[in-house]
């Protein structure tokens, strides 16, 4: 197996009266401003995206993102273990740097990470967030990483003992394994950062 998958398409995006908003007001709720000085930084933003855009129209938006994949016959004797070990490092890097968390079902977290009526009130009304929402993304990360570590260990069934063979053992590890797997599955389409 190759696999070459470049950057995505770069565009140019002028942020000058952004980031002096920013700078100036803090990160959220930029006030209704009358200065003159925000209104001209505000025009100059505007000109020079337009030269952007016409820039962005020429050049970057007629470019796409490359990939390349070639499979090789063995690739796919146990596709399992040929995808697991490059899974892996992407979930432990999503959950490194990501930036927002998916809404995710009450009934793939424990009971202690449940929405309450408040909070589920609250997110609709508004989409407001707790602390306990992240952590409900961050759990199921944490399921999903956990199920790829043990598909790339060959000999996760030796932490169980072979003299007193533990079947529960195995088959509660397996079954972790597997919830993992359908979480994966599940959330595919959220695994963004």
């Amino acid at each position: 197996m190759k696999v070459k998958i470049g950057s995505y398409p770069y565009r140019l995006t002028c942020n000058l009266h952004r980031n002096h908003m920013d700078k100036k007001y803090g990160y959220v709720n930029w006030p209704e401003v009358e200065a003159y000085e925000d209104h001209v930084i505000e025009a100059i933003d505007g000109g020079v995206q337009t030269v952007y855009d016409w820039v962005n129209w020429l050049w970057f938006d007629r470019r796409t993102q490359t990939i390349k994949v070639r499979i090789d016959r063995w690739d796919t004797w146990s596709m399992d273990d040929t995808l697991a070990p490059i899974i892996l490092p992407m979930l432990v890097q999503l959950k490194t740097t990501k930036h927002g968390a998916p809404i995710v079902d009450d009934e793939d977290v424990p009971k202690e990470l449940h929405m309450t009526k408040k909070e589920k009130a609250a997110f609709d009304k508004d989409g407001s967030t707790t602390d306990k929402f992240f952590a409900r993304w961050d759990w199921i990360l944490d399921e999903m990483i956990w199920a790829f570590e043990q598909k790339n260990r060959a000999d996760w069934m030796d932490d169980y003992d072979y003299n007193k063979w533990d079947s529960e053992g195995v088959k509660a590890h397996q079954e972790r394994m597997t919830n993992g797997f359908c979480l994966f599955g599940k959330y595919f389409e959220n695994l963004w950062d």
